[in-house]
């Protein structure tokens, strides 16, 4: 007996950026076709990310991502892997970090999931809150650090800070647009497939 083909779905998912506060978070839909491979470069656009650094799925015990070989690694490859095949169900979970030296940690959930039809455009950020924090500033410790120079101009470290995260970088600062105009080049490049 022959195995039918399964109904594409739609998921959405609302990925957070775990430890801080306020939160940083997004609000996506994805086809359950898409691959983690795929879904690594789609949350770097979303999240403000700059692929500059590891990152790794974390599915109850197994990781999927890029194996490395100069590591003996139990880590599986995300180039195969789709969504779909590590998350069926409404509610569930699971983590993706994102440079391993500073421990970016986000949780994904899946709030909803629907048949897709022509009708359904994704991927698509629906909504989200605040900027990401700037590549290698050292983590949520780091992070906080940053954030406190930033708001005091009296602070030790403020111009020098300051000059370092760029002078436009605004922690409160997310823009839907802006994210849907990149994720929009990522489809046209074949990335999101």
């Amino acid at each position: 007996m022959a195995r039918r083909p399964s109904i594409e779905r739609v998921y959405q998912l609302d990925i957070r950026l775990e430890r801080i506060e306020p939160p940083i978070w997004r609000r996506i839909v994805v086809s359950d076709q898409i691959t983690l491979a795929s879904l690594h470069h789609l949350l770097q656009v979303v999240m403000g990310w700059e692929h500059s650094h590891l990152h790794q799925f974390l599915v109850g015990t197994t990781r999927y991502g890029e194996p490395d070989p100069d590591y003996d690694d139990d880590i599986q490859s995300d180039q195969r892997v789709r969504l779909r095949d590590i998350a069926r169900e409404k509610g569930a979970s699971f983590r993706y970090e994102y440079d391993f030296s500073d421990g970016w940690m986000h949780l994904i959930t899946i709030e909803k999931m629907w048949p897709r039809t022509d009708l359904h455009l994704v991927p698509r950020c629906i909504e989200g809150a605040r900027a990401c924090p700037p590549e290698d500033c050292g983590g949520i410790g780091g992070y906080e650090n940053l954030l406190e120079a930033l708001r005091d101009r009296r602070h030790p470290e403020h111009q020098e800070l300051r000059a370092w995260a760029g002078k436009h970088f605004d922690p409160e600062l997310f823009s839907v647009q802006a994210v849907n105009s990149a994720l929009a080049l990522l489809v046209a490049l074949g990335v999101t497939s």
